[in-house]
């Protein structure tokens, strides 16, 4: 039986092994473990900057998702991104991104957020339709990087 919870420091490795395979198959991304625990350590250490959610099954990690809060002056208060969401592929199917999905809808309305935004790659129109039956809409906006690594 799934269950969702918060992530704990304890987690961090099956995150990040998620998080590989979710890097894998996105076009702007590359899996980097020293890096995506950082930010997994940063996340779960300072929960005002987001939430962290787990799929268990049997105390396994088999999925994630992770809401990052921000405050939207078109909005007029507390906003999210939905940053990384990801089932283990071998336990797709199984309504667990259902689970992990509605938990984050769930969890942002607690906290009072007003919208959640998330990115998805233009050509993975699997997970485009599966956020549509969630809910979400595609915006008119579109996402622009300029990265300052050192």
């Amino acid at each position: 039986m799934t269950k969702v919870t918060p992530a704990q420091l304890s987690d961090i490795p099956a995150l990040s092994h998620l998080l590989q395979q979710l890097f894998t198959q996105e076009a702007d991304f590359h899996p980097d473990t020293p890096r995506q625990s950082c930010a997994l350590r940063q996340i779960i250490e300072h929960p005002a900057t987001g939430q962290i959610l787990v799929a268990r099954d049997q105390g396994q990690v088999i999925g994630m998702v992770s809401l990052l809060y921000t405050i939207s002056t078109a909005e007029g208060g507390p906003v999210a991104w939905l940053e990384d969401m990801i089932v283990d592929p071998t336990r797709r199917g199984a309504g667990i991104g259902n689970e992990l999905l509605a938990a984050a809808i769930s969890h942002a309305k607690q906290q009072g957020l007003s919208r959640i935004t998330l990115l998805t790659d233009a050509t993975n129109s699997g997970a485009q339709r599966f956020y549509e039956r969630a809910g979400f809409h595609a915006s008119s906006m579109i996402a622009m990087r300029h990265y300052l690594r050192f």
